[in-house]
């Protein structure tokens, strides 16, 4: 048990500061982008490219695809901003 604790924790590890959505070999955040930190949740320290939104979109909700959510391959994550810190998304629970 306390093995499969530790994979857990360090697949959270390997995923922080990795861009969501990106090519696996080359997920690390690119120069003279803006991201935002995804917050607790399946996606938990992972970063969201949000340079091309404007500003009004941000304000929104946005649904992740994920494998590793509530509802596994095809389920989605739900994120919103911090209305006082834009640069961080908190999650908001798994929809299928």
């Amino acid at each position: 048990m306390v093995t499969a604790t530790l994979l857990v924790m360090d697949e959270k590890e390997f995923m922080r500061g990795r861009v969501y959505g990106a090519d696996h070999d080359d997920a690390g955040p690119r120069h003279g982008r803006t991201y935002a930190e995804l917050v607790a949740g399946p996606l938990d320290g992972l970063l969201l490219d949000v340079t091309d939104w404007p500003d009004e979109a941000s304000a929104e909700s946005v649904a992740l695809v994920t494998e590793i959510g509530r509802y596994g391959p095809g389920g989605r994550a739900l994120y919103a901003p911090r209305p006082a810190d834009r640069r961080r998304f908190d999650w908001h629970g798994d929809i299928p």
